[in-house]
């Protein structure tokens, strides 16, 4: 294992989450204590469904405006495993992650037996003493799918962020919102900052919030945000009034909810953390992720979107419509088999006109076969499927070749579609049937 490189640490850790049979954060605080794993500065940790990793990518870039040495833990990559932590708003190398591997190794044979890590919990902690140990400023750990049974749970945040809550993940996380924010509720502390930027959240959420006496803050009540014209927003919180915003770099329907939840959690820890105006406009201008409604330049226009459940799906479908006429649509879509795909189809059915369906590399993924069935009965008369691909890149080589200059191409349904798409770089449109990776 000393000589082992990054692909080696991860393949141990798949094998280990093959054996991870029991739920529950005793055993990921058992190493989590074994490595004294712990943070000397502010904590920023973000739960919900959709719009947690634009939320962090907001915090991360205004406190590097304001000269803070930030850390960022996110999941899932798009392409390479170094995705998921961010330094100073670099990508970590491979080799800074090795030590910290060896030492979860370590640390789960502390006891015996040893204890039992999944995948995501081996390289959480992997990732969080990395962190830990980088004389940060302050950290942004993203939770993974729930929160209050997620390895990043074991670290106690000073400010807890949910933004939305919506159907995903049902069964491990529970069928309705109410059991969902449930679980997401999890990552608040007593007296400390929770920031709930769901505009109707569960009552769950704020009846855990107040019996374990957290300090609720709520989009519409305690802080809130405004459209100014069509160039410029406001965010109103209690202490801070940020007026004449520029829209924020990241497009998309929801990035002005998702703004306002960072600058409300940047506002409740302003004594420790304090940002200025200037802060606050540079870090929105800077503040991008790959494939949160990215659209490349070129032609045919490109975009790539992660997302994978019908409430994302939902509002790319309102971020295509208010792009404006495109004379046709054709959806580069693969999906993970556990979704719920014919609901994901029916949400963006009308805006698509030619579908290119894909199977993707994981067991976890349904057929494009399969995803063909449940879509034929959803085609309208224009519409209909290209074909069905081994994997992302051939489907979207077909889009490609076969759309005109003045079309679009939507790439979207998982991280690995979108993924499978950048894996040689991100593609540059060049004209008609014309494309080039960026390195």
């Amino acid at each position: 294992m000393q000589d082992w490189g990054l692909q080696d640490w991860l393949a141990h850790a798949e094998r280990l989450h093959a054996q991870a049979i029991h739920l529950g954060l005793d055993r990921v605080e058992k190493v989590r204590a074994s490595l004294q794993l712990r943070f000397d500065c502010p904590v920023f940790t973000v739960a919900g469904t959709n719009g947690k990793g634009s939320t962090c990518a907001f915090i991360e870039h205004i406190l590097l405006a304001a000269g803070y040495r930030v850390g960022v833990y996110g999941s899932p990559h798009l392409v390479r495993f170094e995705e998921r932590c961010r330094i100073q708003g670099t990508m970590v190398e491979a080799a800074a992650l090795l030590e910290h591997f060896r030492a979860v190794e370590v640390a789960r044979h502390s006891t015996q037996p040893a204890v039992e890590l999944t995948y995501f919990e081996f390289t959480t902690l992997a990732i969080m003493r990395l962190l830990s140990q980088s004389k940060l400023d302050a950290v942004v750990l993203e939770v993974g799918m729930g929160g209050r049974l997620d390895a990043v749970n074991v670290i106690d945040a000073d400010c807890a962020i949910i933004t939305s809550i919506a159907l995903d993940h049902t069964q491990f996380l529970g069928a309705d919102r109410e059991a969902i924010g449930h679980e997401k509720a999890g990552i608040m502390r007593a007296g400390r900052p929770a920031i709930v930027a769901d505009p109707a959240p569960p009552e769950s959420v704020l009846r855990h919030a107040r019996k374990l006496g957290a300090k609720l803050w709520r989009i519409g009540a305690e802080f809130n945000f405004s459209a100014s014209g069509q160039q410029q927003w406001n965010y109103l919180g209690p202490h801070h009034k940020r007026r004449g915003l520029a829209y924020p770099m990241m497009r998309g329907a929801n990035q002005l909810l998702n703004a306002s939840a960072a600058l409300a959690a940047l506002e409740a820890l302003r004594d420790r953390l304090p940002t200025s105006a200037q802060d606050v406009r540079q870090g929105l201008a800077r503040a991008e992720l790959p494939g949160r409604f990215q659209v490349l330049p070129g032609q045919p226009v490109v975009v790539l979107d992660v997302a994978h459940n019908p409430h994302a799906v939902a509002v790319l479908a309102e971020n295509l419509d208010a792009m404006g006429f495109a004379p046709c649509t054709h959806a580069v879509f693969g999906a993970m088999a556990d979704k719920d795909v014919a609901q994901m189809l029916a949400r963006i059915g009308p805006l698509v006109d030619r579908w290119y369906l894909c199977d993707l590399p994981t067991p976890r993924a349904a057929r494009a076969s399969d995803i063909e069935a449940a879509l034929q009965p959803l085609l309208s008369k224009t519409s209909r499927v290209q074909g069905v691909y081994a994997d992302p890149q051939n489907a979207f080589a077909a889009a490609a070749a076969a759309a005109e200059p003045a079309d679009r191409i939507v790439v979207f349904g998982s991280f690995y579609t979108v993924g499978g798409v950048m894996a040689e770089g991100v593609p540059r449109m060049r004209g008609l049937h014309s494309t080039h990776p960026i390195p």
